[in-house]
């Protein structure tokens, strides 16, 4: 089949989508910065490997040559997406990654009529961030014409990569980020709902996901929300006063706390723990007259997810199935491209 690369394949997740792809008989060639952690992982594989970082641009448009995709997973995607993007422009081919960063959808967003020109796609969020929600949001806009409103709560989700943390991180200066009247825009209070997700009411928060930027290229919808199931951690978080998260997103203390993330969080959570967790969303839409319609669905757990949807992706892209531009996972391949993978369960209320 045509070649794709993973690049950060060294990383958790990344380790995990190369894992994945060879227990599907794919062949992708494992890349990073690191050429001994890079050949380990790949040898190990049978795979083949590359080393380059993306600070040097010649040397990342010489690392993805020849390839038809890139699968992108080294984050925080805020410094990493636009130089491999920006390379696979010049070098027509397929961008794919597992982002949720706002800034990094709405970034490459921008760029849709260079992807298109160069015929290639740019499609990031192409794991749990935002494969399952995307799809989970055409789906249920679809469901009510002229919807006005939509709400996503997501619940269920535990434990998180080093990279994961790092990438919140990073959004500690940002109240809720919300979508009104097709704009981004940030919230003064961060707003509390609640959400069933099959076993009554829980209490959610308003949480500045990525789906704030994606569904609305997916649905069109002007209002848009995303809600986490409150934790003790989230809830704690919600209440910091404002002055402090901007004191916590300083270069100083970014840089202090990442620190502190690389030393005492694990790397991600262990195959056990994947294995007995699941994810949970509920889709909610209304329109101007007040009607609603809501669909529910029940994922594998995160990290697991993240790697069949964006290997099958990276897949897809490299044999040529990939509409070119700008995309997010439900343009692609549609509201029920979710339902291709095992594990998911969807139900309309």
């Amino acid at each position: 089949m045509s070649p794709f690369l993973i690049y950060g394949a060294t990383g958790y997740t990344g380790r995990l989508c190369a894992e994945h792809a060879v227990s599907r008989g794919l062949r992708p060639v494992l890349a990073g910065r690191s050429a001994s952690a890079v050949r380990e992982l790949a040898e190990g594989l049978g795979l083949e490997w590359r080393a380059f970082g993306l600070d040097d641009p010649r040397a990342l448009r010489d690392g993805i040559r020849d390839m038809k995709a890139v699968l992108h997973a080294a984050g925080p995607f805020s410094a990493t997406a636009l130089p491999m993007a920006q390379a696979c422009l010049a070098a027509a081919t397929h961008y794919i990654d597992i982002t949720g960063e706002i800034d990094v959808f709405e970034a490459l967003a921008t760029r849709d009529d260079e992807a298109a020109a160069a015929r290639i796609m740019l499609l990031p969020g192409a794991g749990f961030d935002v494969v399952p929600s995307d799809c989970l949001a055409v789906h249920t806009a679809a469901r009510l014409p002229g919807a006005t409103r939509l709400r996503l709560s997501i619940g269920g989700f535990q434990g998180m990569s080093r990279g994961t943390a790092k990438t919140m991180l990073e959004g500690v200066a940002y109240g809720t980020r919300s979508r009104r009247g097709g704009r981004i825009v940030e919230l003064a209070q961060t707003p509390r709902a609640t959400a069933d997700f099959g076993h009554g009411p829980r209490p959610t928060i308003g949480l500045g996901w990525g789906d704030v930027a994606t569904a609305w290229s997916s649905t069109g919808v002007p209002e848009i929300d995303v809600f986490f199931q409150a934790s003790p951690a989230l809830s704690r978080a919600a209440a910091m006063p404002r002055l402090l998260k901007r004191l916590l997103a300083t270069g100083i203390s970014q840089r202090w706390l990442k620190h502190g993330i690389e030393r005492r969080l694990p790397a991600g959570p262990t195959p056990e723990q994947r294995a007995h967790s699941q994810c949970l969303f509920l889709a909610e839409a209304w329109d101007a007259r007040g009607r609603r319609v809501a669909s529910r669905m029940r994922s594998p757990e995160g990290y697991t997810l993240t790697a069949a949807t964006a290997v099958e992706i990276a897949r897809r892209a490299a044999t040529g199935d990939a509409p070119t531009g700008y995309q997010t996972p439900a343009t692609a391949y549609g509201a029920d491209f979710i339902l291709s993978f095992d594990g998911i369960e969807r139900v309309d209320l």
